[in-house]
């Protein structure tokens, strides 16, 4: 069985995910710790927890997600993974930080892509890619099928879906990701967004005003 840890990082209020299970391995999901207080808290967890990070992943990689790279790289080695498509969005970070007032320590680049279906695994657990484009070129939501949840990054929201004014944004692609490649899990699946509180497939696909 998985947990979850959420944290709400870095002046965004991301939420960062750790994902844990019995064998005491985790993944760590879009770390956004931005200051000292916020890796300090962070840290504490993974110590006191007992865990073990073996793997890094960003569903995709505007700043408010990936600020947590290089901490995490530092303290434990691990390298981002996600799909090459992000690539050129990590890469323009350094030219947009300094205007948003963003102190951004550059993250390593991956050495696995990971691809637009497949899964991931850690310790005896397994997650789904979900390719979800939209919000960013080549957005990635993972799927924990047998624990009935999904780290959705910014596609769907509560209440609300990802913005899509940002560059590599499309709307309409969003709509499509979300109709057509979540709203196909089962209602009670639970998604865990990349801000915000929780919510379920169900509940969007009856209430979501973007998508009703």
């Amino acid at each position: 069985m998985i947990n979850i840890k959420q944290f709400a990082f870095n002046p965004y209020r991301e939420n960062t995910y750790v994902l844990f299970d019995e064998s005491g391995s985790c993944v760590i999901i879009d770390p956004g710790m931005y200051d000292g207080n916020e890796q300090n808290e962070f840290v504490s967890f993974i110590k006191s927890a007992g865990l073990t990070p073996v793997l890094l992943l960003n569903t995709h990689c505007h700043i408010d997600h990936v600020l947590g790279n290089k901490f995490v790289f530092d303290n434990w080695g691990l390298k981002p993974q996600f799909n090459r498509g992000e690539l050129p969005i990590l890469q323009a970070i350094p030219g947009y930080a300094p205007q948003m007032g963003m102190n951004y320590e550059l993250s390593p680049e991956p050495e696995v892509f990971l691809g637009e279906s497949g899964q991931v695994s850690f310790g005896n657990s397994i997650l789904d890619l979900i390719f979800a484009p939209g919000h960013s070129p080549a957005h990635l939501c993972f799927y924990a099928e047998a624990d009935g949840f999904l780290i959705g990054g910014d596609v769907l929201f509560y209440n609300s879906i990802g913005r899509t004014d940002l560059p590599g944004g499309n709307h309409q692609q969003l709509l499509n990701s979300i109709r057509e490649n979540l709203f196909i899990l089962p209602d009670d699946t639970k998604v865990f967004p990349g801000h915000g509180p929780s919510t379920t497939i169900g509940f969007e696909k009856q209430h979501n005003p973007f998508l009703t």
